[in-house]
């Protein structure tokens, strides 16, 4: 999950997000749009697909919780 975080901390970071900055549209809209948006569902997508991995924490099934 850590590397999940950095490496989209480090697709987000401006001189990385700069780069894709471009007098160029895509249906009138600027083309780091569709990068900062395309990252962004990614990191969701790949947060989604990493939790369905994880094994569910036995406390919260059975309602106790560690003191």
């Amino acid at each position: 999950m850590m590397l999940l975080t950095l490496i989209g901390f480090l697709l987000l970071v401006p001189p990385v997000a700069h780069l894709f900055n471009h007098d160029f549209s895509i249906l009138g809209v600027p083309q780091v749009v569709f990068y900062l948006f395309g990252v962004w569902l990614a990191l969701i997508i790949a947060t989604w697909a990493l939790t369905r991995r994880l094994e569910p924490d036995p406390d919260i099934e059975t309602g106790e919780a560690e003191e």
